[in-house]
This record gives structure tokens, C-alpha cells and sequence, in this order.
């Protein structure tokens, strides 16, 4: 039976462990936006000090998963044949049932194994080491079943997540299309109900859906009428969950991809497909959001994926410099490859702490939402892992770009990091428009008391802008004596909260410049979105680091070294941005950018003439 294995040695625990439905349970108020409340130079210390911990029994609990997993993926996962011949085997994927990995989230009433984020962030670590194995069980799960899983009826749950669980069905994500890629508002699947109002005829097609050749259960998005609060007849989104079995369903051949070769991606085609009005997910006209949603829930785990691919490159990669000689010395004598190590060793540490902090607050009660947090973790682990693979292959030299080795096919794997689950470009959009758009709303609702004559609100924006002018103390309460960041951190912490108050002060310097049309400086955006993720960054590595030197964990001092370079690199980098954001900057270069790209695009050419050109 699928998950037998682990869902034994759960059962074989001493301590009853909480049921999954008991950890999902939101009975709290609301939790405050933690990177929102950034963008106003606000540090809500108590949603990220101290570090999120986990019970004993739900660490005793994952430590009993961990070994298993490590052992199946260690002797039994071959990923040079995976990815030779562009499947994963019938053998695998029996393991990965019989582990219960279909199911790592679906609740156990429903015979998954219903692990937090927290635990399920661990077990990632693991997967990612076969990429094909990680895309397979990330589209099934963090996608696919999704919709079912977060606004899904009972009766669907019922009848559809068990079989997910145990890998019997196999679930997929159809979203993309031809002519719609970032763009998810513009789809043309269309869904039309029937005269009788009992199921909608879907028709259209999908792109580059993984597990398309292989899935039974198929979350859907189409268009359907639907009448707004005006008698309008508009057209909106639904979401429908779709069965093969329901006829009319067909795929294209899988594609020959760079990378993650043994997953299965290939075109969906639905014709005239009958789907019970039922199987809508959510409301008719709802499904845009229950999409939002699905993605914005599941990219966190990319960054503990992502970590846990490069710790393993670090050891094997490690291995090779510290026995290969060149010039009679090691190659870890030399101080650029040092430097590609240390490297390696921050971005790795930094997006652990990112992905288990945005683990740990998804997981606390108050229905927090952690959106623009968990899109942060994932543009910087993506890039982290492809620039961290990058510098592994270059360490081995000639032997990484040889297919006897795994460090091209990691760097081909890797690519897509950047790609799906919401383009980097996109969601560094997402990451600064939601932002300013939570800074603006209150920046504004300000302006509007200080119209009205609140006394209060005016003058205690007067004595802000005094403090500025004066050579403002920033002081969050992080260092100092009663500070929540210990004192071997404390250059760092007085960093961050340097960044913090500025980047706010920048933000609505900002908003007061651009107003509403700040959608449209997608350059300037990038910019915000690059401060922000770094100041998200920073507080993740401080608050860990601080937990580990605290309670005394080994090799707490290297875990301090490490937060310290990423903050002090981190700060200077965030500064020289706020820089270039100021008006009439010297160091903003944004104009020429856009006229050097018109005049290429004009042309659709690189227009230089050739260095051998001549005029006589």
C-alpha cells in the first residue's frame, strides 16, 4: 500500500504526534504582512525574531522520514539514466508511492501524510537531488492537486485526494497556453455550460504542462460566462477539475527539453470535454484567484530544493579541490577557488533561512499571507542555484562539462528554475507592485488625515522628516542590550535596520514621483524588488544565525560568518540602488538602457557597424 512505509514509522513514534488537520488549523487573528510592512521602512521584528522552531515530536516525527527518503534516492534513483532516457522508470515511481511522496501534503484523513510546509520544505531538500523525480512529485502536489486541496469541497477531497495521495492518479496543472504564457488573464480554453446547467463543454489547449502524458486528474482554467453584479454577461475565469476518463481529453508528444529530461511535459488538448458543474473549483468566475493562489502557496519550497542541491555540490565539488593539484598546491589552496566556495556555502545558507522562515510563518496560525515573501525565496534561490551550479562546473574545469559527471546535467536542470512558477521578471514585478501598492494605501489614507487636520498625524510626520535632516538614529529594537539579535550579529542587525528605515524614506520618495504610472517603470520596479528581497534576505540569515550561536548548535561560528559577508555585500548592494532610485541620480542609467534597447529592437539587430567597416 502507497506511504505504507512512512505512515508506519509514524505510527511506530513514541509521542502521539498532531493530527495534519489539527497543524492546518487557523484560529488566530489575521498575522500583519511582514515584507509588505517593509516597504513603509517598518520592521515587524516579532513575526521573524526568534527564528521559527518546531515541536520535538514534529522534529522527531520528519527525522523518522528523512532516513528512508535519503536511502531510496542515495541506492535506488539512477539520474544519469533518467535523464538519458527522458523518463523516470515503472521501478521509481513505485518506490515514490511506497514512500507516500505523492501525498506529502494531502491531509492523513485523506491517506496522505500531511506534513506542514515546514516538514514538507525538508523532505525537499532531498528530492531535489533528481530534478526530473522533483518537477514530477512539484507538479503533482504543489500544483496540481493544489486547487483541490486549498478551495476543493469536501466531496471533492473525498473523491478525489486519497487516489492522489497514493499515486494511483497522477495530477496536472493546465494553465499556459499558446497564445498566453505570463499573461494567465488573456487564456481562451473556453467552458460552455449546458442548456441544462448540469456540466460545461470545455474546449482549447494547454502548453508545456508537466505530467500532461501522464496525469488522470487535471486542474483546468477556461473561460465562462458569467453574469457580474450589473446584469453584465462578462467573461471571467473558472477553475474545473478534469478527469481523463471524462472523454475528449488528448496530449501531444513529450517535449525534448534541456533540462529535467525524464518529467513529462507535452500539450493538453480538451475537445468537447463534458465536466459536471460539480467539478468547478471554487466559485464560476473564480478561478484567477484559486490560480493566484495555487502559485503563490507553493514556490517557498524551491528555496530548501534549491539549498539542498548545493550542499551536495559543495561535498562533491570539495572533494575534487581538495585532492587535485595544480602548480604543486591543491586547488583549494587558491584564493578565487576559496572564493567560489564561499560563495556556494552563503547563497545556500541564506535560502535555507529564507524557504524554513516562510516555512515557519505559513505554518503559524492567523491565516498569514505569505505571498510576496515565499516569491522572494524562489527569484532568489532560482538565481542562487544556477549561478551556484555555474561556479561548481567551473571548479572541476574540462571533467564538469563532460556528461560522465552530474554538474551539466545540474546546470541544465537548474535552468528552468528561473522560468516557471512565475517568470523571475514577473514575479519581481509582483514582489514590488504589492509592495507599493500596501505602501501607497496607507501613505495615502496619511495624506487624507493630514488634509482633514489630524494634528497628530502631521506632526509626527514633521518630526520625521526633522529627525532626517538632523542625522536620524535608526533603532528597531534588533541590537543593543535588550536586542533580539545576538551581539556577535550586531554590525549586521544595525545594517539591516540601516536598509529598512532608507529603503521605506525611498519607497515614498517614490510613490510621491511617480504616482500610479510607477507600473509602468518596470526598471525602476526591479530595482525595489532587488532591495526588498535582500532585506528579506538579511533578516531570515540574522534570526537564524542568532537561534544557532543561542541555543549552541555546532558550527554556530561559521553560520555567523557566513550572515555576516551576505549582510555587509547585501547592504552595500541595497545602498547603491537606493541610490541610483533618487531623482536625477547620477548613478541611474535607466534612460539609456531603454534608448540602447529601442534602437535594437527598431531594428530587430545588433545595428553596430563591424569593426572592419569602412567609409573610404
Amino acid at each position: 500500500m502507497s506511504g505504507l512505509l512512512l505512515r508506519a514509522l509514524r505510527a511506530a513514534l513514541p509521542v502521539p504526534v498532531a493530527l495534519p488537520a489539527v497543524r492546518r488549523l487557523r484560529t488566530a487573528a489575521p498575522r500583519p504582512a511582514f515584507a509588505k510592512e517593509l516597504f513603509l521602512g517598518t520592521l515587524r521584528k516579532e513575526e521573524v525574531f526568534p527564528y521559527p522552531e518546531i515541536s520535538n515530536e514534529e522534529l522527531e516525527e520528519i527525522n523518522q522520514f528523512v532516513g528512508p527518503v535519503e536511502k531510496f534516492f542515495n541506492e535506488e534513483v539512477d539520474s544519469k539514466k533518467i535523464d538519458q532516457d527522458a523518463k523516470i522508470p515503472p521501478e521509481t515511481f513505485k518506490g515514490l508511492k511506497d514512500l507516500g511522496l505523492f501525498g506529502m501534503q494531502i491531509p492523513e484523513e485523506y491517506g496522505g501524510l500531511g506534513l506542514s510546509n515546514t516538514m514538507y520544505a525538508r523532505l525537499g531538500e532531498i528530492i531535489s537531488l533528481d530534478g526530473s523525480i522533483a518537477v514530477t512529485l512539484a507538479a503533482h502536489q504543489a500544483i496540481g492537486l493544489k486547487g483541490i486541496l486549498i478551495a476543493g469541497t469536501d466531496e471533492q477531497k473525498a473523491k478525489y485526494l486519497p487516489r492522489l495521495a497514493s499515486g494511483e492518479h497522477l495530477a496536472a496543472f493546465c494553465l499556459t497556453e499558446p497564445g498566453s504564457g505570463s499573461d494567465a488573464a488573456s487564456i481562451q480554453t473556453r467552458a460552455t455550460l449546458s442548456e441544462d446547467g448540469k456540466y460545461f463543454l470545455l474546449n482549447g489547449s494547454k502548453v508545456w504542462i508537466s505530467n500532461g502524458g501522464l496525469a488522470n486528474i487535471f486542474t483546468v482554467f477556461a473561460r465562462t460566462e458569467v453574469v457580474d453584479k450589473d446584469g453584465q454577461l462578462k467573461d471571467k475565469i473558472t477553475a474545473f477539475i478534469v478527469e481523463r476518463d471524462f472523454g475528449g481529453v488528448t496530449h501531444g508528444k513529450p517535449e525534448d527539453k534541456l533540462g529535467i529530461r525524464g518529467s513529462n511535459t507535452c500539450e493538453v488538448h480538451f475537445e468537447n470535454t463534458k465536466v459536471p458543474i460539480e467539478n468547478v473549483i471554487g466559485e464560476v468566475g473564480g478561478g484567477f484567484k484559486v490560480a493566484m493562489n495555487i502559485l503563490n502557496s507553493g514556490r517557498f519550497s524551491m528555496g530548501s530544493a534549491s539549498a539542498g542541491m548545493i550542499k551536495k555540490l559543495i561535498e562533491m565539488t570539495a572533494e575534487y579541490a581538495c585532492t587535485r593539484k595544480q602548480f604543486n598546491k591543491k586547488l583549494s589552496e587558491f584564493g578565487l577557488i576559496q572564493e567560489k566556495f564561499c560563495f556556494m556555502a552563503v547563497k545556500a545558507y541564506v535560502m535555507e533561512s529564507m524557504a524554513y522562515l516562510t516555512a515557519g510563518m505559513m505554518d503559524r496560525p492567523g491565516f498569514p499571507d505569505c505571498s510576496v515573501e515565499a516569491a522572494m525565496v524562489k527569484v532568489f534561490s532560482s538565481e542562487g542555484a544556477w549561478a551556484c551550479v555555474s561556479e561548481a562546473l567551473q571548479i572541476l574545469g574540462g571533467l564538469g562539462y563532460m556528461k560522465d559527471y552530474p554538474y551539466e546535467r545540474y546546470l541544465r536542470d537548474c535552468r528552468i528554475l528561473l522560468i516557471f512558477e512565475g517568470t523571475n521578471e514577473i514575479l519581481r514585478m509582483y514582489i514590488a507592485l504589492t509592495g507599493m501598492q500596501y505602501a501607497g494605501k496607507i501613505l495615502t489614507d496619511k495624506i487624507k488625515e493630514i488634509k482633514k487636520g489630524n494634528v497628530g498625524v502631521a506632526l509626527g510626520e514633521f518630526l520625521s522628516k526633522l529627525r532626517d535632516t538632523m542625522g536620524r538614529k535608526v533603532d528597531y529594537g534588533l541590537v543593543g542590550d535588550h536586542g533580539v539579535v545576538h551581539p556577535s550579529l550586531q554590525e549586521s542587525g544595525k545594517k539591516l535596520e540601516e536598509n529598512i528605515y532608507y529603503f521605506g524614506t525611498t519607497v515614498k520618495g517614490l510613490l510621491s514621483r511617480f504616482g500610479k504610472t510607477i507600473v509602468d517603470e518596470q526598471l525602476v520596479l526591479k530595482k525595489v524588488a532587488d532591495i526588498v528581497i535582500n532585506l528579506y534576505a538579511m533578516t531570515a540569515a540574522i534570526s537564524r544565525a542568532s537561534r544557532s550561536i543561542s541555543i549552541g548548535l555546532r558550527n554556530h561560528d561559521h553560520e555567523v560568518l557566513l550572515t555576516n559577508i551576505f549582510c555587509t555585500e547585501a547592504y552595500f548592494k541595497n545602498n547603491y540602488a537606493m541610490a541610483q532610485l533618487q531623482k536625477y541620480a547620477d548613478e541611474n542609467l535607466d534612460d539609456y538602457i531603454k534608448k540602447a534597447a529601442k534602437q535594437v529592437l527598431e531594428k530587430r539587430a545588433y545595428t553596430c557597424s563591424h569593426p572592419l567597416d569602412r567609409t573610404f
